[in-house]
């Protein structure tokens, strides 16, 4: 398989990078960025592209994927609700578009996140603009699939470029592992992430939007 990463050097991205790294079925992966990442490996291709709006430039090295794992993403926090669609659905849902026009037929999975709102409008923010970008994706002529998962724990050495969550995550560390245990519907982590993604690119799934729970059955 030839898979498209986004999100390499995210929390969520780096777990499912090790995932596709261990994976003998997984042939090469593009892993698409703003800047490099040191990231070396005879499986890895980086292409960096500081704005993702021209992803036109890359098309002949953007088809024949076998499928897209969409893990990168911005934290609505301080964010205008215009900013951070612009970045959560505008960019996405027009990178998404290109993909699928190139690589009829692949796979597209996008992590989102438990409490997403697929009917646009409840009071959240966050999850308004993100079900408007799960709807749109879902509407592409392509396999999509929406991962929804909750509290996620980090692979060892694996932290979040995001601040707060980095505090939070330090903060719950050594609950986590208890918490994963007791509540499976509600907890998963980096590898079983990348496991599901795998699982999907190959066989694909009897739902379109995958929970916490469905992430961990797979």
């Amino acid at each position: 398989m030839r898979i498209l990463l986004l999100g390499a050097s995210g929390m969520v991205g780096q777990g499912v990078l090790r995932e596709c790294l261990a994976a003998a079925v997984v042939t090469e992966i593009v892993s698409l960025v703003r800047s490099p990442t040191g990231v070396r490996d005879p499986k890895v291709r980086e292409l960096v592209l500081a704005d993702f709006g021209g992803i036109g430039a890359l098309e002949p090295s953007l088809r024949d994927l076998t499928a897209c794992f969409y893990c990168a993403g911005v934290s609505s926090f301080r964010m205008t609700e215009a900013a951070y669609a612009a970045v959560t659905y505008d960019l996405t849902v027009g990178l998404a578009s290109a993909l699928c026009a190139w690589n009829p037929g692949f796979t597209l999975i996008y992590v989102s996140g438990a409490g997403t709102d697929s009917s646009e409008r409840g009071r959240s923010m966050w999850a308004r603009v993100k079900g408007r970008t799960e709807n749109a994706l879902l509407a592409l002529p392509c396999r999509a699939f929406m991962f929804r998962p909750g509290m996620i724990r980090p692979g060892d050495g694996i932290v979040s470029k995001t601040a707060v969550y980095r505090f939070l995550y330090a903060l719950l560390a050594p609950l986590t592992p208890l918490l994963e245990r007791a509540f499976p519907d509600r907890v998963t982590n980096t590898a079983q992430v990348g496991r599901a993604m795998l699982a999907i690119a190959r066989h694909g799934a009897a739902q379109r939007i995958l929970e916490t729970r469905d992430i961990n059955a797979l």
